[in-house]
């Protein structure tokens, strides 16, 4: 097993830490036992996760630590994080006889993570859970900072809890069996660390595009430890979005979403923020906070990572203004959006004048 980086997200009784290694998904069962009492283990993990051995991997190295161990499964993609998933899932608990002392892990991606932890905040009034994320994506934003739910038809991860896990495992390795579409998502997440909050990520990533497109394990280490510290500090200072320092993790999210929900969840959600954030460097030019020099230099990067930059076929301008209106950014009627001030930097601006977003639309 390579060396680890641990990154600690500091919140009190409720701090964690973040493990980042690779071939070290085997070590969930020492990690838990940490945890003890726990009753049962309940794995939730997709379909497509099980086909390559990594939730059984997991299920093996906690039962040897003597903790009983339930393994469940659900279709993969966004179309399963719905309240009929939820009520499925909270009717198996019931039935399997899982108690408070019980803990959720989630195996998997973005939407076994939050539909994990959604399950475990809302179960018996709330069970702990922790997180192996196994997707890019999941790994370097969905897995830390606890924001859990699901979505209603019209509204992305609109119904949810804040519920810190009691740690993340995150293993590198299994990013090898990722799917290209799904880790150049999880790329799309990556950039937007870099174009909106920290400008030496930003030239890591110009300066590694080659590592970076063969999934070089050791550059992908460092990336994901940097993204997972950005957003440790930032949930650290601001856990419940209060403050508005946690909300500036959303750059390009607001345009993704309406994207997101238009194509029915088809396009998946870090390539739909690829297109938001190029969507809101833009809106920024227009709003005189930028200059053409800091857009091209952004969709250098997306295209040199193989990340879409262009408007997805089908999107409609009046409804993507009107899914927009019930993003949860939106206060008192008025739209907001995260944009850029400069390479690594942006801020929350709610005086954007509609005339410069139906620009882009």
């Amino acid at each position: 097993m390579s060396d680890l980086q641990i990154i600690s997200v500091a919140l009190g009784n409720r701090s964690y830490d973040i493990e980042v290694g690779a071939e070290n998904l085997e070590h969930i069962g020492s990690f838990l036992t940490t945890f003890q009492p726990i009753s049962t283990a309940v794995i939730l993990t997709d379909e497509n996760v099980i086909q390559h051995g990594y939730a059984h991997r997991v299920a093996e190295s906690i039962a040897e630590t003597g903790i009983d161990v339930h393994l469940l499964s659900i279709a993969a993609g966004e179309q399963s994080k719905t309240i009929e998933t939820a009520t499925t899932l909270w009717e198996t608990l019931l039935e399997e006889g899982i108690d408070r002392k019980s803990v959720l892990i989630s195996v998997g991606g973005g939407v076994v993570g939050d539909l994990g932890g959604f399950i475990a905040a809302t179960y018996a009034r709330g069970i702990r859970f922790f997180q192996v994320p196994t997707t890019l994506l999941a790994q370097v934003d969905s897995s830390v900072g606890g924001k859990v739910g699901i979505d209603l038809p019209k509204a992305k991860n609109m119904v949810g809890a804040f519920l810190q896990p009691l740690g993340v495992l995150i293993d590198t390795k299994t990013l090898q069996t990722l799917p290209e579409n799904q880790y150049r998502s999880g790329l799309g997440e990556v950039v937007k660390y870099g174009v909106s909050l920290d400008a030496k990520l930003f030239q890591f990533l110009e300066a590694n595009i080659e590592k970076i497109n063969i999934r070089h394990v050791e550059i992908l280490k460092q990336i994901i430890a940097d993204c997972c510290r950005i957003k440790a500090q930032i949930v650290a200072e601001d856990e419940f979005e209060t403050a508005g320092r946690r909300v500036l993790l959303n750059y390009g999210h607001t345009f993704a979403h309406a994207f997101e929900i238009q194509s029915h969840f088809t396009l998946l959600h870090g390539l739909a923020v690829s297109i938001g954030s190029i969507c809101a460097a833009r809106l920024a030019v227009r709003a005189g906070l930028v200059n053409e020099i800091f857009l091209k230099r952004q969709i250098r990067l997306h295209q040199a990572l193989g990340l879409p930059t262009e408007m997805p076929d089908g999107v409609d301008r009046k409804q993507t203004i009107e899914l927009m209106r019930h993003d949860k950014k939106t206060e008192f009627g008025k739209l907001r959006f995260i944009l850029p001030t400069d390479i690594g930097s942006c801020r929350l601006v709610d005086d954007v004048d509609l005339r410069l977003l139906e620009c882009e639309l």
